[in-house]
């Protein structure tokens, strides 16, 4: 067996946001053992250490960056950072996200709908901005979006977060579709479908979290899309 057929993703240097735990824990994990260099990025310090520690132990590297990316100039700052030490960025893994209280759309409240709008649609505008010529100057420069099947097809209660999904989902449909023809980098988004995190409990709390796959297994499956390649814009559901 070769050593490209081990790691994948030797070489390349991907920065993925939710790092702290769930899909985007799991994934960064799944990248760093592909061979890709990680950047965590997420607002709590102990966990994105306990991820990297975990990422080290399987032999990986990855630098952390904590902060939130809800606040302004954060993102500016973290890809000046960045910038500074690489050259590109091979992959832009967008799996931090904000889930508010269930509500009817009537009793939103209006702090938890305007912090979900900063997490799911702003900070992913500003990281795409801000990460676009390093995404450019990569040889396959690619973004994953994590999106929610209430984007598409919505649900009673969940507007607050469902509407910011689906601009979420235009944002990226939008932004590959400026980038196709110009230049290498792709779009793919990814609709995770019930899996087991603190935000699906949350959500669904008499649910038995044994009875939905773990996020190692979205992890893989990005992993998995990554070394295989896409082109144009990418759209699955992992069930």
């Amino acid at each position: 067996m070769t050593p490209d057929t081990v790691k994948p993703l030797a070489g390349q240097t991907a920065l993925v946001t939710g790092a702290s735990r769930g899909i985007g824990a799991a994934t960064a994990k799944a990248l760093a053992e592909a061979g890709a260099h990680v950047i965590l990025v997420a607002r709590k310090v102990k966990a994105l250490e306990a991820v990297e520690d975990e990422i080290h132990a399987l032999g990986g590297t990855s630098t952390i960056a904590p902060l939130d990316l809800t606040e302004p100039e954060s993102v500016t700052r973290l890809a000046t950072a960045i910038a500074g030490r690489w050259q590109s960025l091979d992959i832009l893994c967008l799996a931090a996200g904000y889930l508010p209280e269930l509500t009817p759309v009537s009793q939103m409240e209006p702090k938890q709908f305007n912090q979900a709008l900063l997490t799911n649609l702003v900070a992913n505008q500003a990281l795409l901005s801000n990460f676009d010529a390093m995404l450019r100057r990569a040889p396959a420069g690619r973004v994953i979006g994590l999106t929610s099947s209430v984007a598409r097809n919505p649900r009673a209660y969940w507007g607050a977060y469902s509407v910011t999904k689906a601009a979420f989902e235009n944002l990226l449909e939008t932004y590959s579709a400026e980038v196709e023809r110009i230049c290498a980098v792709r779009v793919a988004i990814i609709d995770p479908g019930a899996t087991r995190t603190e935000m699906r409990a949350r959500a669904f709390p008499g649910e038995d979290p044994q009875t939905v796959k773990p996020p190692e297994q979205v992890a893989a499956r990005i992993v998995a899309l990554l070394a295989s390649g896409f082109s144009a814009l990418h759209r699955e559901r992992i069930d």
